[in-house]
């Protein structure tokens, strides 16, 4: 072979071989590598901290086709009426068959599969929570958990709740069996004293537990004041008393026969698996319907 020939022959090995690394690499041609996402923050691991075992992650489903949450979400305080508390309103379009994508407010299990912990609540915790000296319950008396939860969006997440130290493991089970089932939850996470009195917007939807408040309508202690209660999904199974709806836009989910996502459904997965630990549901009261409610003795 001439030795011009030989020296093209070569020049191309070399091109060839670069690129072949640059494949390797799996970054696409003309683009760069994308960030990773930064970590949310998580709360220390205290010397108590109770991990539980991670379950096999059922088959994933995408459910309702999840899409980013409007913008004004949260945003919109209702005019509050004569009586101290805002009207019921219809639910906007983008409300109706609500399926949002989850926010991550804790980092979600890596393998997709569900985890759970148990530990004393931590100080900082209990520093943005609702708790004070006042409520019903003690701190030492709670447990801080967090769960893997399955969004609209088919993902597995992370949730937190607070949840009386008689509960945990209960409701521990409680989750694993929601995961399992593919139930979808929006989002999962401790509210602030100043969170639960804000002025009302009739759009949230975050499933906790712990809250110190009465009871709706009443002067003596909330379930939810002794980590003894959990509401799921409040906007797409509301509070419904008379005229009172809660959240306030929720009303198009008054009518429980749409096979919308979310929804707590007699006899369902949901139900089940409270029932599986003794807990009641507020769906089958019969002065008043607080779909979104389950509690230790039904109150």
């Amino acid at each position: 072979m001439p030795r011009g020939a030989r020296a093209l022959a070569l020049l191309i090995l070399v091109a060839c071989f670069g690129y072949a690394l640059a494949a390797c690499s799996g970054v696409p041609a003309g683009r760069g590598a994308q960030p990773p996402a930064a970590p949310s923050a998580s709360p220390t691991p205290s010397a108590s901290l109770a991990t539980h075992v991670a379950s096999p992650s059922p088959t994933v489903t995408q459910n309702g086709g999840a899409t980013a949450a409007p913008s004004w979400l949260g945003t919109r305080v209702l005019p509050i009426g004569p009586n101290g508390s805002a009207a019921a309103r219809a639910t906007p379009p983008e409300l109706r068959d609500r399926s949002i994508v989850t926010v991550d407010d804790l980092p979600p299990p890596a393998d997709g599969r569900f985890h759970a912990t148990a530990q004393a609540v931590p100080a900082s915790v209990l520093a943005r929570s609702s708790w004070t000296k006042d409520c019903p319950v003690a701190a030492t008396d709670l447990r801080y958990l967090t769960v893997s939860f399955r969004g609209f969006d088919g993902r597995a997440h992370t949730g937190e709740l607070l949840v009386n130290e008689k509960a945990a493991n209960g409701l521990i089970s409680v989750f694993r069996q929601l995961f399992a089932a593919n139930f979808p939850i929006e989002r999962m996470r401790i509210s602030s004293a100043a969170e639960l009195n804000a002025a009302p917007t009739g759009d949230g939807n975050t499933t906790e537990a712990f809250a110190c408040r009465p009871a709706r309508g009443q002067t003596s202690w909330s379930q939810h004041a002794y980590g003894l209660a959990v509401d799921i999904n409040p906007f797409q199974n509301p509070y419904h008393k008379g005229k009172v709806v809660l959240p306030e836009l929720a009303t198009a989910y008054l009518d429980r026969t749409p096979a919308w996502p979310g929804i707590v459904k007699p006899g369902g997965s949901v139900v089940r698996a409270f029932s599986s630990i003794g807990w009641q549901w507020g769906g089958d009261y019969q002065s008043l319907k607080d779909y979104m409610h389950f509690s230790a003795n039904g109150g």
